[in-house]
């Protein structure tokens, strides 16, 4: 009995958040939200400066990822192009591709030298619940701004097994390419929703 009050608490705690998140202006939900890419991709950032050049942990650059079909803007000047929905729809469909393969990053990180274990165990971690964050919060936002934005593109992502070091790197690069994409989108948004001039964002 005393189990099922403090899962039924839980519950009522998650829904309050939720509901106090859709009561939030969009403007709001905007601004958290690229903070939060911003972290995530910060994380990213830090994992791959880490370990870039390392002897047992080279990080190349990659120019073929799982999410390499969907078409995005390659800079910021088309990304001003795109209206605020198709924005977020590429964003939160970039961010979805990634689920399954942040848990098998996760999972993976054993076949490594000792040495780099841990901050690669701890990092992926990290970037997990941040992804989680944020994922949360754009489905919140997106069902403010209509269908076009609650549109997501299925991005499959093949490998469900452990990986060897070589597609630990791959995975890595193409993450922090993938980051940086949705936390370029985000800020868009928040320029266009403080009513910045293009030139500033």
């Amino acid at each position: 009995m005393a189990q099922r009050r403090i899962r039924g608490g839980k519950l009522v705690m998650v829904l309050c958040v939720v509901a106090m998140c859709r009561a939030v202006p969009i403007n709001d939900l905007i601004y958290r939200a690229s903070q939060q890419s911003d972290k995530l991709h910060a994380l990213s950032t830090m994992l791959t400066q880490e370990l870039q050049g390392s002897e047992v942990f080279p990080i190349d650059r990659v120019h073929a990822c799982h999410t390499s079909s969907l078409q995005t803007p390659t800079d910021k000047e088309q990304a001003l192009q795109v209206s605020e929905s198709d924005l977020l729809s590429l964003a939160r469909s970039l961010l979805q591709a990634w689920s399954d393969p942040l848990v098998v990053l996760s999972s993976s990180t054993n076949v490594l030298p000792y040495s780099a274990q841990s901050t690669l165990s701890k990092t992926i971690q990290k970037m997990q619940e941040h992804s989680k964050d944020l994922k949360d919060g754009l489905d919140i936002l997106s069902s403010k701004m209509g269908p076009a934005a609650q549109a997501i593109t299925s991005l499959p992502f093949i490998e469900t097994n452990e990986i060897g070091q070589d597609k630990i790197t791959k995975l890595l690069s193409c993450f922090r390419r993938d980051s940086h994409k949705i936390d370029s989108f985000l800020k868009v948004l928040r320029c266009r929703a403080a009513n910045m001039q293009p030139q500033m964002c």
